[in-house]
């Protein structure tokens, strides 16, 4: 089955190089407005830092987005190394912040480098790397009857995101890419034809 490594949720960590104080933030994204829109609450919250550096990768559908951003460190010392680690330990839909207090001694090139890359993986650690399925989106309409017959199925097969009680029974479902033609001919077969899918 197709997969792909994520966090399993959000990790902070902080450590002291010469003085300096390295916060580091990592949380899993759903899209690149999702990382772009964590990276700028981090700028908020410590806004009086001097610098805060970050990095992401995110797959959306067929297409990669990344990107990453010394903020003001010397080009090359730290968005990069933090990216590395999204890249080397192939974790996707990911974003990660690194915010830096200066403390007044120059940690050169090479110390900055280490010092990122080592807050990051620190933060990475705390979110926990998980491996998930790829999933596809699926809204299905039925009647109450057969609902009731097919919740079990659903259930096995599905995360249910959404369920809507009208004139019909709406599902919005997460399913697994590779079980999705399975599950629809179960559902089907069982409905005896009675029920509309939609790919969201």
């Amino acid at each position: 089955m197709k997969s792909y490594k994520t966090l399993k949720c959000c990790g902070k960590a902080q450590k002291e190089f010469k003085n300096s104080l390295f916060i580091g933030y990592a949380r899993p994204v759903e899209s690149e407005a999702d990382a772009k829109a964590f990276i700028k609450s981090i700028k908020e919250l410590h806004r009086d830092a001097n610098h805060n550096v970050s990095a992401y990768f995110v797959k959306e559908k067929s297409s990669f987005a990344l990107k990453y951003d010394d903020d003001g460190e010397p080009a090359g010392s730290s968005g990069r190394p933090v990216f590395k680690i999204l890249e080397s330990k192939e974790i996707l839909n990911a974003a990660v912040a690194v915010t830096r207090y200066f403390g007044g001694i120059k940690l050169g090139f090479g110390g900055l480098s280490r010092a990122y890359r080592d807050t990051a993986l620190l933060a990475i650690e705390e979110a926990e790397i998980i491996e998930v399925f790829e999933q596809v989106r699926l809204k299905i309409r039925l009647g109450y009857a057969e609902s009731q017959k097919v919740r079990n199925l659903i259930e096995k097969y599905a995360v249910i995101q959404e369920e809507t009680y009208s004139d019909n029974v709406e599902f919005v479902l997460l399913v697994i890419e590779e079980l999705e033609d399975e599950f629809i001919k179960k559902i089907t077969d069982q409905t005896k034809n009675k029920v509309a899918f939609e790919k969201l």
